[in-house]
């Protein structure tokens, strides 16, 4: 893809704002406040970062992230010269923002997922990187931006979270070789970890020892699933953090292929976040109106957390594996 015309676009924005997607994760939020810095660095200008819902405590780290505001306090009659969208394979997923998505004079879509629509009018999109944020990276070299170390560590971040500490399958050679590279410019890997994986908060633990211990099983323990109502959450005083992971350790089991989330978001409404070893999940959630990756994708159900649990075993269970 030809990205060339990308400093030019950003040369010729007066306003900018990139935004993050719902429930957002470390390689959303660490793209966003990289690119905001890059950009900040490379052309001196201050970009406003949005994201939909409340920041994850262990990700308060990212340089600069306290500038993120939420979606309610942006004036939604703001025209923005540009917006971009970091991490964001559809609309959907960015659905209270859409309004300033839509008013802006020029957009961009910076994504990895396979299940990504092509929205903008710019869509840089590399189904073959681990992250967005190894995806940005390459971009910045490519354009030959200086990365300083604010930019740098929220890159990292990036790449680190959304391959689980290069465990998953989406970790490649140039993954390595971009964690190799931020490392060199100066991030410190091991606080960065730290601050991803050993910072979480006793309700963050027992509430998950919760929902673990409260999994399913089935198809002769190759598919485990839990639920989560809004009383479960509110017993442990969790937030939506704290789900977090939940799908992963599920999917760690020895005897499991598919693992799955279901989270009660509403009055018939479900989250739903999948996880698997080499089931084509984003597959399976695309039915519903969701995506992702082969092994980790999610969507949202109109159905009541038991309900909608049934309808994903349904599909699942459809599969041949």
């Amino acid at each position: 893809m030809d990205c060339s015309n990308f400093n030019d676009i950003i040369k010729s924005a007066k306003n900018i704002l990139i935004i993050s997607h719902i429930n957002p994760d470390g390689d959303t939020l660490g793209s966003m406040c990289g690119l905001y810095h890059a950009i900040e660095e490379n052309f001196k200008k201050k970009c406003d970062m949005l994201v939909l819902s409340k920041v994850p405590k262990i990700y308060e780290f990212l340089p600069e992230i306290s500038r993120a505001k939420l979606v309610e306090m942006y004036d939604k009659s703001m025209v923005y010269d540009l917006v971009i969208c970091v991490d964001i394979a559809a609309e959907n997923r960015f659905e209270d923002a859409k309004i300033l998505f839509d008013k802006a004079l020029y957009t961009v879509n910076i994504d990895h997922h396979k299940t990504n629509t092509q929205y903008a009018d710019l869509n840089i999109v590399d189904v073959n990187a681990s992250s967005a944020g190894e995806l940005l990276y390459g971009l910045m070299k490519d354009l030959k931006w200086k990365i300083n170390n604010a930019a740098a560590t929220c890159l990292y971040t990036a790449v680190l979270t959304d391959t689980g500490s290069f465990r998953f399958s989406n970790t490649t050679p140039v993954t390595f070789k971009t964690a190799a590279d931020l490392v060199a410019m100066g991030v410190d890997a091991v606080e960065v970890y730290k601050n991803c994986y050993e910072t979480n908060s006793k309700s963050m633990v027992m509430f998950q020892a919760y929902c673990i211990s409260n999994a399913k099983f089935v198809n002769n323990d190759t598919i485990a699933y839990s639920i989560i109502y809004k009383k479960d959450m509110e017993r442990f005083s969790a937030g939506d953090d704290c789900t977090e992971g939940l799908a992963e350790k599920l999917r760690a089991i020895e005897t499991t292929k598919v693992s799955f989330i279901v989270r009660e978001i509403g009055t018939r409404i479900s989250k739903v976040s999948m996880r698997s070893k080499d089931v084509d999940v984003a597959e399976i959630c695309s039915v519903f109106g969701g995506g992702g990756h082969t092994c980790a994708a999610g969507c949202v159900i109109k159905s009541a957390p038991g309900t909608a649990a049934n309808k994903i075993l349904d599909e699942i269970k459809k599969r041949k594996f």
